[in-house]
């Protein structure tokens, strides 16, 4: 993603409190959860108009996912979710939690939606209870993620039954065709550092 200054020759020096903040999500973990909360927050004392969220993972944590949900339905700004390289599984489902309008995806990068999946050892009990909360996870990222497309709650456990529950993986004009972006290219952020004297 390209970031650039564009700054007034009348000044000489500057130096900005903040820079501009720009998440790169790679994991979903408590600890990038964590970090992506922090830097959300950041963001909105930079001045900067909206978030971009770089999106390169294989996936992770579906809590962790759910966290960052939460970090970006509480933010003032709008968030802009941009896949550079890929989008799997839980990056995926965030991709589509981009504000409307401002989800992209790289030309050559590839989306990849499964079914949450969890291991578990123990007694029968917790077992059973294990995979009933992975079944519960599933349906509630995919109903959100369906809605997130203007599409009905079981669009994508349809689309998961009718493949036989295997992995699908979408090209950018596939992932754009169905909702889950709205452009295929990378945005830029120009930082504009000028001189407003007036005289009244």
């Amino acid at each position: 993603m390209l970031w650039e200054y564009n700054i007034s020759n009348q000044i000489k020096e500057y130096e900005l409190r903040h820079n501009p903040v720009i998440i790169t999500v790679n994991e979903f973990t408590e600890e990038t959860a964590k970090e992506f909360r922090n830097k959300v927050a950041l963001a909105h004392n930079t001045g900067q108009k909206v978030i971009p969220v770089i999106i390169d993972s294989y996936g992770g944590e579906v809590n962790s996912l759910l966290s960052m949900v939460s970090s970006i339905r509480n933010a003032k700004l709008p968030i802009a979710t941009i896949v550079q390289g890929k989008a799997m599984s839980c990056g995926a489902a965030l991709l589509t939690f981009g504000t409307n309008g401002y989800r992209f995806i790289d030309q050559d990068a590839t989306v990849m939606v499964h079914d949450v999946t969890a291991g578990a050892f123990g007694k029968t009990e917790d077992i059973v209870a294990r995979a009933e909360n992975t079944k519960r996870l599933s349906d509630k990222i995919f109903k959100m993620m369906a809605r997130n497309c203007g599409k009905n709650d079981e669009f994508f456990l349809d689309m998961l039954k009718e493949r036989d529950h295997v992995d699908i993986f979408l090209e950018p004009e596939e992932a754009i065709d169905i909702g889950m972006a709205d452009h295929k290219r990378v945005p830029s952020i120009s930082v504009n550092i000028s001189v407003d004297i007036k005289f009244t």
